[in-house]
């Protein structure tokens, strides 16, 4: 049977890595994004129900406490005033209500929410993906948009659960419970996103990347240049 292409980087390098949750799990070798095969992915209108059911209240202190350490690693990266896209706000956008608290201003975006293509015809200091990239059926895609809308020095973070690295520990992560997750990233994940998109790849916290714009960088390939 022919591999399943990685809809990250394209490669053919692809194999089973898990079957858990009633889903098949592939994982390529060159970037190490894990992903659910193409033949599983959730129709339009099960993600959206889905989505309804989150409860991001940007009065939760609770919720609050875990965006922090994005909005303080974003308030450390631009100016009052920065401009920003939240991508994938979702029906309540709690980054985007405390940023703006901070004077940044906010655009928000979301296929089922916020569905304004005419955002992409603007440039931003930075764009925010809080829980988004665990839910892209294109990722490779979705990060070409993001980053031809970012402005010189603009900064991309995302907030996204970062993936196991064996299959076992993988099998009992309860992130993969959720139909609707259907892409997985590691550092090693976003160490690829970065060369092929010119960045570089910041971790503040264990459950966020930055990437912030460099030079020049190659197609999916780790940083320090291993192999799976």
């Amino acid at each position: 049977m022919t591999p399943e292409r990685c809809p990250l980087c394209e490669s053919a390098r692809t194999a089973a890595f898990n079957r858990s949750a009633g889903r098949t799990f592939i994982r390529c070798a060159d970037c190490a994004l894990v992903f659910v095969s193409r033949s599983e992915l959730p129709p339009p209108e099960v993600e959206k129900a889905r989505y309804t059911l989150h409860r991001n209240n940007p009065r939760d202190s609770g919720y609050r406490r875990f965006l922090s350490p994005m909005k303080d690693a974003l308030l450390s990266a631009t100016a009052e005033g920065a401009v920003g896209l939240d991508f994938g706000c979702g029906p309540g956008p709690a980054l985007a209500h405390m940023l703006h608290e901070e004077g940044r201003v906010i655009t928000l975006y979301d296929p089922f929410f916020a569905p304004d293509e005419a955002v992409w015809s603007s440039t931003y200091d930075f764009i925010v993906a809080a829980e988004v990239f665990e839910h892209l059926h294109r990722p490779a895609f979705e990060l070409d948009r993001l980053f031809a809308a970012l402005r010189p020095g603009g900064v991309p973070g995302v907030i996204t659960g970062f993936a196991h690295d064996t299959a076992d520990e993988f099998a009992q992560w309860h992130y993969i419970r959720d139909p609707t997750h259907v892409c997985f990233f590691s550092r090693r994940t976003f160490a690829s996103i970065a060369t092929r998109w010119r960045a570089a790849a910041r971790f503040p916290a264990h459950h966020i990347a930055l990437l912030v714009r460099t030079g020049r960088g190659d197609a999916c390939a780790a940083a320090d240049g291993s192999r799976a």
